[in-house]
């Protein structure tokens, strides 16, 4: 069996164990949360919400629905599932947490190379965006009918990094892919031992597309490769390759969704919006890190 069901979901309101009891999950104190229709469960309370609705949009989760689809970032999806199963005993089962999941690329991608490799996964994914979530899992739910009727495994969650709805030192790996990490949460969640899987761009992403929509560059940061608190550094490794975006409709597709599409001026934008083609480098950081004991 390549996956099996996430069971470590806390209560967002008590941090007791969440319990399936039909179409809903429900804690030994009474609350309860339904299942939506497509078969995700908003995690996140009403008090928590800085916005009437928080995270990316709908245009923004179907832009990034459609490039990624496209597969210009197979090559991160390919290194991050290598990274996810280094180190894991064969037979292991791997809980794991992709904080930050947008329409769930890569938790597909990582479901489908545990087929290959012959690995257990329970898989969740989680994000702020409900329109997000749901993207994801009216895509589970479609792909699992086609299985011949197979339930979903993954279970998919409207929550944010800041109070993640999970049992304290429950999971094995947790992904940050191009997210907002808040590392006091994530070493709460993994157990000891467990690894947390960080994707940030580095100086050259994108760097062509920025040069026609900024009129200059800033000076990048230097990466810090200090271990946040409460883990150890385990290694970090750069991918960079080329990808080749025909039509304004997928550059497009591309602006909306990076953070460039609010950053860049109507000019910037307007210049973007007038390309046909474009040659671009992807440039990612890959940092593993390990959650210590105690």
């Amino acid at each position: 069996m390549p996956a099996t069901p996430f069971t470590a979901l806390a209560c967002p309101l008590d941090g007791a164990p969440l319990q399936r009891h039909g179409g809903s999950l429900r804690c030994a104190d009474g609350h309860c949360f339904d299942l939506a229709a497509q078969g995700y469960v908003n995690l996140l309370p009403v008090q928590n919400k800085r916005s009437r609705d928080p995270g990316d949009s709908k245009e923004m989760v179907a832009a990034r629905r459609r490039f990624l689809e496209a597969g210009h970032y197979a090559p991160i999806a390919a290194a991050v599932a290598r990274t996810v199963f280094e180190g894991a005993a064969p037979g292991q089962t791997l809980a794991c947490l992709d904080a930050g999941c947008g329409e769930g690329y890569y938790l597909r991608q990582l479901s489908a190379a545990a087929v290959v490799e012959a690995r257990t996964l329970a898989l969740a994914g989680l994000d702020i965006s409900k329109w997000a979530v749901q993207a994801a899992a009216k895509r589970d739910l479609q792909d699992a009918r086609s299985r011949a009727g197979a339930d979903p495994s993954t279970a998919w969650i409207v929550g944010s990094n800041a109070g993640l709805p999970v049992l304290p030192a429950t999971l094995d790996r947790v992904l940050c892919m191009f997210g907002f990490p808040v590392y006091p949460e994530f070493a709460r969640v993994l157990r000891p031992g467990g690894e947390l899987l960080q994707v940030d761009a580095g100086p050259d992403h994108l760097r062509e597309l920025r040069e026609v929509i900024y009129p200059a560059l800033k000076p990048e940061r230097p990466a810090s490769r200090a271990a946040p608190p409460g883990f150890e550094h385990l290694a970090s490794d750069t991918l960079r390759f080329q990808i080749h975006v025909d039509g304004a409709a997928q550059i497009a597709d591309l602006l909306a969704m990076t953070p460039h599409l609010y950053r860049a001026s109507a000019e910037g934008r307007a210049r973007a919006a007038a390309l046909v083609a474009l040659t671009m480098t992807v440039d990612v950081r890959l940092a593993r890190y390990r959650r210590q004991p105690g």
